[in-house]
C-alpha cells in the first residue's frame, strides 16, 4: 500500500526523522547533506515543503523537511538504482527512473502524510516508472520494427562491476524470463533483502501473494539455473 497523500500543511518546516530518513554512514541526524559530493551524475533534488510526520517519526521544529529528502538521497540512491537495473536491464535507464522517481517525491513532499514510509514510496514509485520503461522500449522497438526491421539496442544486462559476481548474470538472464511478478518480487527479495511486508507495500499487494510469487519464481530459476536459493544473492 502506498503511503497516504493529503493537504498540505502550511507554515512550519521541521526536520523529520524516522526508519526511512537515516542518513548514510557518517552523517548526524539534523544535519544537511551536500549530496553534489555522493556522486557527480546525480542531480540534486530541488526544495521541498515541510510538514509534521505520523507515527514513528520525530519531529522537531527549526530544521527543513529537505534535510530528510537528501538523507534519502544520499543513503538510498544505489540500492534504488539496482532495483531498477533488475528489472530494466539498463543502466542508464535506471538511473533516470530514479532520478524522476525522487523529482516525484519532491513534488508531492508537503501532501506526505507519512514522511516516515517515504521510503517505501519511492520503492514502490521505482518499480512503477521500470514498469513504464520497459513498455515504452516494447513500443519503440515494434516500432523500428516495422520502420524497417531496426532493432533498438539497449543494455543488454547489468554490468560486473555494479554486481561484483560473474555468477548473478546467469541469474538475471533467468530472472527476465520470469513473469513480471514473479521478477519484482524476487529482486525485492533476494537483492534488497526486504520483508514479505515491505515487498507488500512497495508493490501494493497482499503478503500471501508476495509468498506466492516468491515460491513460484525461486522454483522457476532453481528449474532453469540447477542451483538453490542463497545462489540468487
Amino acid at each position: 500500500m502506498a503511503p497516504s497523500i493529503g493537504g498540505p500543511v502550511a507554515g512550519a518546516a521541521y526536520e523529520i526523522s524516522g526508519p526511512a530518513c537515516e542518513p548514510p554512514d557518517g552523517v548526524g541526524r539534523g544535519t544537511t547533506v551536500n549530496t553534489d559530493t555522493v556522486s557527480a551524475r546525480r542531480p540534486r533534488p530541488g526544495a521541498g515543503a515541510g510538514r509534521r510526520g505520523e507515527a514513528g517519526v520525530t519531529v522537531r521544529p527549526l530544521v527543513d523537511a529537505d534535510t530528510c529528502v537528501e538523507q534519502l538521497y544520499a543513503a538510498h540512491w544505489r540500492s534504488l538504482v539496482r532495483l531498477s537495473l533488475l528489472l530494466v536491464h539498463d543502466v542508464g535507464t535506471a538511473e533516470e527512473v530514479v532520478q524522476d522517481a525522487f523529482v516525484a517525491m519532491h513534488g508531492r513532499w508537503s501532501r506526505l502524510r507519512e514522511p516516515d514510509r517515504a521510503l517505501a514510496y519511492l520503492r514502490q514509485a521505482v518499480v512503477n516508472r521500470s514498469r513504464s520503461a520497459l513498455r515504452h522500449r516494447a513500443v519503440v522497438e515494434r516500432h523500428a520494427r516495422r520502420e524497417g526491421g531496426l532493432a533498438v539496442a539497449h543494455g543488454a544486462g547489468a554490468d560486473d562491476a555494479s554486481l561484483a559476481a560473474a555468477r548473478r548474470d546467469a541469474v538475471l538472464d533467468a530472472m527476465r524470463a520470469l513473469p513480471t511478478r514473479q521478477r519484482e518480487v524476487l529482486a525485492l527479495r533476494y537483492y534488497l533483502d526486504l520483508s514479505e511486508v515491505e515487498i507488500a507495500e512497495a508493490l501494493g499487494i497482499s503478503t500471501g501473494a508476495v509468498k506466492s510469487h516468491a515460491s513460484r519464481g525461486a522454483a522457476a530459476l532453481r528449474d532453469r539455473l540447477g542451483t538453490d536459493r542463497e545462489d540468487l544473492r
